[in-house]
């Protein structure tokens, strides 16, 4: 599952790449559990690496369950 997150004031956007198997439900009470207390929004990737985004920086959240589909090129 990758989740995109759009940060205002930058052209570039942030992505994590969680687990395949993580649930998009958890991850989305997850971010607006955040939002609501305000301070920041961590997530840990599949390698282990934290990332923390202040949620007064957010301007948009995207989950997406199926990374797959976006896969261009010749891989398989």
């Amino acid at each position: 599952m990758d989740v995109r997150i759009g940060v205002k004031n930058s052209p570039r956007e942030i992505e994590v790449s969680l687990a395949q198997d993580a649930d998009t439900d958890a991850v989305r009470e997850h971010i607006d559990a955040s939002v609501a207390d305000g301070g920041m929004l961590w997530f840990t990737d599949r390698r282990g690496r934290q990332y923390g985004v202040p949620v007064d920086k957010i301007a948009w959240v995207e989950i997406d369950a199926s990374p797959t589909s976006r896969r261009i090129g010749f891989g398989t």
